[in-house]
């Protein structure tokens, strides 16, 4: 029996304030400096109250981006890394649970090599294959293009396993079920796993979604454009400045701005996202 004791209430929510406080004061700071101009930080000292140069700073960086860092307008920015995320974490989830489906329902000659062989790729990432696979992007011509930035990587191992370890929780009265009713193959994935997998394809979904939203290597290999430049690019580009101090207000608004589609996702998916990762009987 668990006793309540008012005195370990109080020090839970005391250790969970300082949790938050330790996570958002950072936050925090990148707000109150994308408030302030630049020359507020030619001290060094950093301002703990916001300034009056904030619709200034937001609007800039929406409109008209800093071209001595060679970073193009933000809006242009966030919608190259809405594209790329959303079409890594669909291309990802429909990828992924198409290939359990075949690997679960379908007898076919070594069907348990072929699991192995995707699952053994989690030991490959990007990383590893950047070269091989850059140059096959090169050669297909996808350069500096969406498809470029996304296909590469919408193939996916873990969700794959994922799904197979779903899959093989289904009874199989359900499978022969839908056999006597006459369900072909693809009626029963449509009809019956779809629905069941739906809060595994959205915790699946917020994850892929930030993986995809905070790609920059790839990104940086892929791209010599500036109009196809993800917001994670424009961060680094703004920073990294040659002959000048970094102008770090604009540096600040853009990581505030380039946290907000990733929130909402986890936000807007809450419920979703929790059943899927915690939920044991479907």
């Amino acid at each position: 029996m668990v006793e309540n004791r008012p005195y370990l209430n109080i020090l839970a929510h005391v250790v969970l304030i300082l949790g938050v406080a330790v996570v958002a004061f950072p936050v925090y700071l990148a707000f109150i400096a994308s408030t302030h101009s630049p020359r507020d930080f030619v001290s060094g000292v950093m301002p703990l109250l916001p300034g009056d140069a904030m619709i200034e700073t937001y609007r800039t960086m929406f409109t008209r981006g800093v071209s001595t860092a060679g970073a193009p307008p933000l809006s242009q920015m966030m919608f190259n890394s809405l594209v790329m995320a959303l079409t890594i974490a669909v291309g990802k989830i429909a990828i992924s649970i198409l290939s359990a489906f075949a690997i679960v329902y379908f007898r076919f000659p070594f069907r348990a090599t072929a699991f192995w062989m995707i699952f053994v790729t989690l030991m490959l990432p990007v990383e590893v294959r950047i070269v091989p696979t850059f140059e096959v992007v090169a050669n297909l011509g996808l350069l500096n293009s969406y498809a470029g930035l996304s296909i590469p990587l919408i193939a996916s191992a873990t969700a794959t396993f994922l799904f197979r370890q779903f899959f093989l929780t289904i009874p199989e009265e359900l499978v022969e079920a839908a056999r006597i009713d006459g369900a072909g193959p693809m009626r029963f994935f449509r009809d019956m796993l779809l629905p069941l997998s739906r809060t595994n394809m959205a915790a699946l979904f917020v994850i892929l979604f930030i993986f995809g939203w905070n790609q920059y290597l790839w990104p940086l290999l892929v791209t010599t454009d500036e109009s196809y430049y993800t917001v994670v690019m424009g961060i680094k580009r703004l920073s990294d400045v040659a002959d000048s101090e970094p102008q770090w207000n604009y540096v600040m608004a853009t990581v505030i701005l380039a946290m907000l589609p990733p929130i909402l996702v986890v936000v807007g998916m809450q419920k979703l996202f929790v059943k899927g990762l915690v939920e044991q009987e479907k």
